[in-house]
């Protein structure tokens, strides 16, 4: 991603491809199309060349969310993942009606092969490589019955339309709200998966209240009406269990940018 300075304070961003791409059929054009029709505010594409590989985007600046969060009051910061929230809500109520096989999110889903591969990435590249463990063959057991059971829960839920790495470093406050990016990875998966990305976030740190008045937030706006103890209770743990599948995945990742990649530093997906 280059910046482009055009004069008179105008600028734009350069996505730019190793090689030629076709804007028709690209993945993350068809998601932003996609995401602009829910309408989710997301950065206008303003031109692009297939042969250069290049797209050009509205600039939407520096400051994320995490970077917003640092100057606002305990009200502001509120209000901003209240936001943040309603953004989800409206992504899954909105992405059931879009939904089409012209689109590439409703092709690919949060399943069990795809939640046991990122359990195993987490063991493979966090426990073996970067935390040099040496788990024996019964520990190993043990994890790929924990693993068994965690899929096994989570890919029977019900799926709605995810941003899939929904978290304060894609989440950009320009002209007075937020715009979502990183989105090209968008797939179909628990209703409790960005809601665990955002309040459970690699790089926030939510004080607990704060997390339980924001899942009572999303819940009665993604339900219409107040949850019930039991309810609660049922979706609490929903969400618990999203967000240990969804961290360790994450921990992964940090272990194989550090010991693959050679980046030390944090990268959630």
């Amino acid at each position: 991603y280059v910046r482009v300075l055009l004069g008179g304070g105008a600028s734009i961003v350069l996505s730019v491809h190793a090689g030629p791409i076709d804007y028709a059929t690209s993945t993350f054009v068809r998601v932003a199309e996609l995401f602009a029709a829910v309408p989710l505010p997301v950065p206008a594409l303003l031109h692009h060349d297939d042969a250069l590989g290049i797209i050009a985007q509205q600039d939407l600046g520096d400051v994320t969310l995490q970077a917003q969060l640092g100057g606002a009051s305990a009200t502001g910061r509120a209000k901003r993942y209240r936001e943040a929230v309603g953004l989800i809500v409206r992504l899954q109520q909105r992405g059931a009606e879009l939904a089409s096989p012209a689109y590439p999110p409703y092709g690919v889903a949060f399943d069990h092969e795809k939640l046991t591969w990122e359990l195993e990435f987490f063991v493979r590249h966090f426990l073996l490589a970067y935390r040099g463990a040496l788990p024996e063959a019964p520990v190993r057991e043990a994890l790929r019955v924990e693993w068994t059971g965690i899929v096994d829960e989570l890919a029977g839920e019900p799926r709605v339309l995810c941003h899939r790495d929904y978290h304060s470093r894609n989440l950009m406050w320009h002209e007075g709200t937020l715009h979502v990016i990183d989105f090209q990875d968008a797939r179909m998966g628990p209703d409790t998966y960005d809601l665990a990305s955002l309040l459970r976030d690699s790089y926030v740190d939510l004080p607990e209240a704060a997390v339980d008045d924001l899942i009572d937030y999303y819940y009665a706006l993604s339900r219409g009406t107040a949850a019930t103890a039991a309810e609660s209770a049922a979706f609490r743990r929903r969400f618990d269990l999203m967000a240990l599948q969804r961290n360790l995945k994450a921990l992964g990742t940090f272990g194989y940018q550090t010991t693959t990649r050679g980046n030390p530093v944090r990268s959630e997906e």
